[in-house]
């Protein structure tokens, strides 16, 4: 098994929040997705379910390392038509290329969730179209209770999963139950504690810690939370999105916030626990965009990762969960049992707080992030 580091979620902070304006601008801000659904459906085009998908061809943008080496061949071979694989490092890197109001050339596009919601406010995204993706049968019923998109009504989940702590149980001597153990560390963790630099997540451990909504939007709390932050801040070791693992492995770290499934619980003596004030729950998705000339072609591709065969891809190489029961009952059984943040029921991931996209308040986070960074 290999498993690729990507970058999913690094910080680009001026940029999202000029995106945040200028999606908000464009489709307004509503956060209930349901309401927006009738109108989105209504100006959905008429799809061939029949069509000739060998005179199509899809392009995707996809993170690095996110599915197989080999898709385009697979897709040839099982959809008869031609794949084009682009990368984008960050869900700001795409999401400024589909904004920018040129034909990206672009069918299929991997976002997270609330990004997905945010195109979707911008009418940018053609709607799903149950019919032509019979594999959505595959997901489990909680993959249609997500809160930026109730219903699958514009997005397809193709991984989710938590943010918590992952620590070393050899250098604690009391294992971690709470983000204030991040925030306000013992003694034997001081300097050695690591939290993210992603706006959204920066701001998660001091926000779940103080009871407030992963989704607040009120000035007074987010000012709670940024005087928190900057309490912990002389007591870490360093803000890191990507390397926090190797830290934890050569005990340079002895706790991290990660995300579940780069917590490398395989290696002896690390653990992943979920803090008792509770998390997040975070999902990456695939949608379709209103510009492509090959919606037909881009569902079959969904529909195509939705194969329990070809979706259970990504929790053995990224193990990253995948909200398809039958790719996860398949998965290896040894795989599973020695990575525990993979045994997660999303019974269990739906105790967490979806993000969604918050539009120009999003540019509260990004004001946060950015003095939180700054401050000496």
């Amino acid at each position: 098994m290999s498993r690729t580091r990507y970058t999913r979620r690094l910080p680009v902070a001026a940029l999202v929040a000029g995106l945040a304006l200028a999606v908000s601008a464009c489709g307004g801000e509503a956060a209930d997705t349901s309401a927006a659904a009738p109108a989105a459906s209504a100006s959905a085009a008429q799809l061939n379910p029949n069509a000739d998908l060998s005179k199509q061809s899809v392009a995707i943008s996809v993170w690095a390392g996110y599915t197989p080496e080999d898709l385009p061949q697979r897709i040839k071979d099982n959809l008869k038509t031609t794949l084009k694989v682009t990368e984008h490092a960050t869900n700001e890197d795409i999401m400024a290329k589909l904004t920018a109001g040129a034909d990206t050339g672009l069918d299929v596009a991997f976002v997270s969730g609330q990004y997905a919601q945010a195109l979707n406010e911008a009418g940018l995204l053609e709607p799903i179209h149950p019919e032509l993706i019979p594999n959505l049968a595959n997901l489990y019923p909680e993959a249609k209770e997500l809160s930026y998109d109730k219903g699958n009504v514009f997005s397809v989940p193709y991984t989710w999963g938590t943010t918590g702590i992952c620590y070393r149980t050899d250098l604690v001597k009391t294992a971690p139950t709470s983000w204030n153990d991040i925030l306000d560390p013992p003694a034997e963790a001081l300097k050695k504690v690591t939290m993210m630099t992603t706006e959204r997540w920066l701001a998660l451990p001091a926000i779940k810690a103080l009871g407030y909504s992963v989704n607040t939007r009120s000035d007074e709390e987010i000012a709670k939370v940024k005087e928190k932050l900057l309490e912990a801040k002389p007591k870490l070791l360093s803000y890191d999105d990507t390397t926090f693992g190797e830290k934890l492995k050569t005990g340079e770290a002895v706790m991290v916030e990660a995300w579940d499934g780069w917590c490398p619980t395989t290696e002896k003596n690390i653990k992943f626990v979920i803090p008792k004030e509770g998390s997040d729950l975070w999902v990456d998705t695939m949608v379709v965009l209103k510009s492509s000339k090959n919606k037909e072609a881009g569902h079959a591709f969904i529909n195509y990762i939705l194969d329990p065969k070809v979706h259970g891809w990504a929790a053995e190489n990224i193990l990253y969960k995948v909200p398809n029961k039958a790719a996860m009952d398949a998965m290896d059984a040894k795989l599973k049992a020695d990575n525990a943040p993979l045994q997660m029921t999303p019974s269990d991931l739906l105790k967490g707080e979806s993000i969604i996209d918050l539009g120009e308040d999003s540019a509260k986070f990004s004001r946060l992030a950015s003095e939180v960074a700054t401050k000496q």
